[in-house]
């Protein structure tokens, strides 16, 4: 039980030039990543895919909030907890929930709230894993007699859920907001986590973050492929501090080239 792949997010709204939050660079992304996945086959002993799943009336989507004119916010407008406390944008549902977790996610330091195309809805074409990852699955499932795991995220909507352990805010009420210890100890068990995958700047970034704070026996473990992820365009500095954090924490970071050298 050596190597493991943690692939996030490689679905359609993010990786087909078609999809509602395309990434520029991530077709070439799956196309690497499907590469390995058939070149190595009989090297990679266990594959975990996230899916990035949301409802229409999510938190970070437009309808779920509104101005004092009844007009819904364009997609990438910032939402800070002094916008929702001067009324600038009011929740229609579960109002004081909402305005806590703005607040709480701006205390946090990461991330502002933002508001997002709608994307990745439960059943929607978007939401499925890129065509060219899932046929290089199939393939590797039968040369491996091996299913690959497919693991949702984001369905409950009040919170984002960047990172695949956790909620940005967990909710005690709510299981699925919590830390996945069942993931971290599935991943225990290899050498290798070669971590992939959309977006750089944010999903695997903070999947990223999401180890080096609550999982650390998984850190001697991970390997970040450097040239199977991209940044959403305009905002990868966003990420820029927890990678170097990473390096401080002499995480490994190779290109897809070398990883199996």
């Amino acid at each position: 039980m050596k190597n493991a792949f943690l692939i996030i997010d490689a679905q359609f709204d993010f990786c087909h030039p078609d999809g509602a939050l395309f990434v520029p660079g991530a077709e070439q992304d799956v196309a690497r990543i499907a590469t390995l996945i058939r070149q190595h086959a009989q090297q990679i002993d266990h594959i975990v895919v996230t899916l990035d799943t949301h409802r229409i009336l999510d938190i970070a989507h437009s309808l779920f909030w509104h101005d004092t004119s009844g007009n819904h916010p364009e997609p990438f407008t910032p939402i800070s907890a002094a916008d929702v406390d001067a009324g600038r944008w009011i929740p229609r549902f579960s109002a004081e929930k909402a305005r806590q977790y703005v607040h709480d996610l701006e205390a946090d330091g990461q991330f502002s709230h933002f508001i997002w195309p709608e994307h990745c809805l439960i059943g929607s074409r978007g939401a499925a894993l890129h065509d060219t990852l899932l046929e290089a699955l199939k393939e590797w499932s039968g040369v491996r007699n091996l299913d690959y795991v497919a693991i949702q995220k984001g369905l409950y909507p009040l919170s984002e859920h960047f990172g695949i352990f956790r909620a940005q805010v967990p909710d005690p009420d709510v299981p699925e907001t919590q830390l996945n210890t069942s993931l971290i100890s599935d991943l225990e068990r290899f050498e290798n986590v070669f971590l992939m995958g959309e977006a750089k700047s944010h999903c695997v970034a903070n999947s990223l973050k999401q180890i080096l704070d609550f999982a650390p026996s998984l850190v001697p473990r991970l390997v970040v492929v450097t040239d199977c992820m991209s940044d959403v365009a305009g905002l990868g500095h966003l990420g820029d501090p927890i990678y170097a954090e990473a390096r401080n924490r002499k995480v490994r970071f190779v290109e897809s080239s070398a990883i199996f050298r």
